[in-house]
């Protein structure tokens, strides 16, 4: 004679079924969960290590002429030199751009601070390279990464330690890649696009969302102000740029920024040695830039032709230099160079 299972046993069996499935659900969706981050977190660092590695650039320098001896960046205070180079396609010009933005920024290990200084493009500075004053802009023309390093070695007095320069279609592509920027723009203003085609971006004032496109235009305009304020600018876009990137939305495009970057830019720093600024964006408080700019007036020379620069205020450029040093921690006795002072001759290429 064959049991029979009561409605009471029948339905106590539903119910431990029921208790199991969700004890599985609830452990195995957020293992799911964790595998697909961990999947992703290890995607992003093969790729990043990929193509960073590939920006490597050996410059033949193990450490800055003004260092007594090398820099690691998980132990020291380092300075980084980034280079914005106005080169395309368009323009052939690959080997004799110019450079058209030019940022220095110090990190301090003990605090995780950054100073960002802005050096304007127009600035008259000795160029050791070719032993003359000239626009400090022009340096990387005369003589590439290592001339522009040269100058603004003598010009601040702190060593170089790294550098990067990035081609403006990163800046399009990054912008991009995070879905935009929100910026002040300062005042209405017409601006070529990357194509060089003439007023092809229009913006209005006022704080709104800009694109590759609008946001390089209004790092490039300077029509209706000066180097400073155009200075200021571009380091208000790359906060915003470092602000948005950062933060919880952008998460997914990581994929996207690091071929973005990756792609238009080449570097001494080595990915491991990259690794190590990481701990500036975790180190517990917001990643915050003190900004500085150099301060001058508009200058024209008439010998032997008609040339504007930026002259640079003395008082103010030492200022610079000092809070520069001490945010390294260095001393003037511990540099192994002096800066060459500069000669009375000009240039004579045409003005630009």
């Amino acid at each position: 004679m064959s049991k029979k299972t009561s409605p009471d046993t029948r339905s106590m069996k539903r119910k431990r079924k029921r208790k199991l499935r969700k004890r599985i659900y609830f452990i195995l969706i957020p293992l799911i969960l964790l595998l697909s981050v961990f999947g992703y977190a290890v995607h992003l660092y093969t790729k990043a290590e990929s193509v960073f590695s590939e920006s490597h650039q050996d410059d033949g320098k193990e450490k800055s002429k003004l260092r007594e001896a090398p820099v690691n960046p998980k132990e020291n205070n380092i300075s980084i030199l980034i280079m914005g180079v106005d080169a395309s396609d368009i323009r052939a010009n690959s080997d004799s751009s110019r450079t058209d933005t030019l940022l220095v920024a110090t990190l301090n290990k003990e605090d995780k601070s950054v100073k960002l200084l802005s050096i304007p493009r127009d600035s008259k500075v000795y160029i050791p390279e070719v032993g003359y004053e000239d626009r400090i802009n022009h340096a990387h023309a005369f003589g590439g990464t290592d001339a522009t390093i040269d100058t603004v070695e003598n010009l601040l007095d702190i060593p170089i330690d790294y550098w990067f320069k990035v081609n403006f279609e990163a800046f399009i592509d990054v912008v991009d890649a995070i879905d935009g920027i929100t910026v002040d723009v300062p005042y209405e203003f017409y601006e070529q696009d990357s194509m060089d085609r003439p007023r092809a971006i229009h913006l209005l004032p006022g704080e709104q969302d800009l694109n590759g496109e609008e946001a390089l235009a209004l790092a490039r305009t300077r029509k209706l102000d000066n180097d400073i304020e155009r200075g200021k600018r571009q380091q208000d876009i790359i906060k915003a740029i470092i602000k948005k990137s950062i933060s919880l939305n952008s998460v997914l495009k990581y994929d996207d920024i690091i071929e973005a970057v990756g792609s238009n830019m080449t570097t001494n720093m080595e990915f491991d040695e990259m690794k190590s600024l990481i701990s500036y964006g975790t180190s517990g408080k917001d990643l915050d830039f003190d900004t500085h700019s150099l301060d001058g007036e508009d200058n024209w020379v008439y010998e032997p032709k008609k040339k504007y620069y930026w002259k640079l205020d003395e008082t103010a450029l030492n200022e610079t230099k000092e809070i520069f040093k001490q945010h390294l921690e260095l001393d003037s006795s511990s540099l192994t160079n002096k800066p060459v002072s500069p000669s009375n001759t000009f240039d004579t290429t045409d003005s630009y």
